[in-house]
């Protein structure tokens, strides 16, 4: 049996299949980023799951794909809970954005790669190998044009009086917007940057309006300066996107590619389908 997961900061999807790629079982559980989780919690989001916890000694390879996992300290920590969590399998972890690669480029094709969901990154991938030329440093200091910049954005804007009233009561609606409620997610529960990346879902909700178009193409103009324009041959080649704020803001970036001159190629809400087939190819 071998699992391929798909590991964002706020879910990640399962998939389990046999050796001729028949998909076995699917399941998400909440991300599994080690940037922000000790072994305690992601052995207990593992636990959480039946599918997972009952094929633990089945399974013969896990290929984790994960947010966080950029540094070799992180992919060191994390397969070693892995390993011993499911003993009789071969551990393979990566960064999330080789599971963004597997997904979206043909084989032996040159592309930037981009994540825009939860958090945010951008690699150049030669046809084999990956290159990055920012390296992040979390959701504090960068994941320009993602979820939780987005939230963070429209707290600080209702919170200023900047929003327009008629937003600001349906802002008030849909969202506890208590301090106390706010700060304490913030500082007190895990995955901050997962809880400000919910506050997104409105902006998208409400893209049509003058206010949220502005946050959008602010935060996607800085993506494309910060990140995309750090490749030199970034005109030259394709720029494939996975995560929901590219998925559902797929019009929005297509403007903004056009303004640059920049080649829009494949967006994908989620890679882990794609990744069946890869695996399937290459095991």
């Amino acid at each position: 049996m071998r699992l391929l997961v798909d590991s964002g900061s706020t879910k990640a999807d399962w998939i389990a299949i046999d050796d001729a790629g028949k998909v076995l079982f699917t399941t998400q559980t909440l991300g599994l980023n080690p940037e922000i989780l000790d072994g305690d919690e992601i052995i207990e989001r593992l636990n959480d799951r039946f599918d997972i916890l009952q094929n633990k000694k089945e399974a013969t390879h896990l290929f984790f794909y994960g947010a966080g996992c950029g540094t070799d300290k992180m992919k060191i920590s994390l397969s070693q809970i892995f390993q011993n969590y499911f003993p009789n399998a071969i551990i393979v972890v990566e960064e999330d954005t080789y599971a963004a690669v597997y997904a979206t480029t043909p084989k032996g094709e040159k592309a930037i790669v981009s994540i825009l969901g939860t958090g945010s990154n951008c690699s150049y991938f030669d046809g084999k190998e990956l290159h990055q030329k920012v390296q992040s440093l979390g959701y504090i200091a960068m994941d320009d044009c993602s979820g939780n910049v987005f939230g963070k954005e429209l707290i600080r804007k209702y919170y200023f009086n900047k929003m327009p009233k008629e937003l600001a009561v349906e802002f008030e609606k849909e969202y506890d917007l208590d301090p106390d409620a706010i700060k304490s997610k913030l500082y007190k529960e895990p995955n901050p940057n997962a809880y400000l990346a919910t506050f997104a879902k409105f902006l998208i909700q409400h893209k049509e309006t003058e206010f949220c178009r502005k946050i959008i193409f602010k935060g996607m103009k800085s993506f494309v300066k910060n990140y995309i324009k750090q490749y030199d041959n970034c005109k030259e080649v394709p720029i494939h996107f996975v995560g929901s704020i590219a998925f559902y803001l797929k019009e929005e970036l297509q403007e903004t590619f056009d303004k640059y001159e920049l080649q829009l190629g494949n967006v994908l809400r989620r890679p882990i389908d794609g990744l069946i087939a890869y695996h399937i190819a290459n095991k």
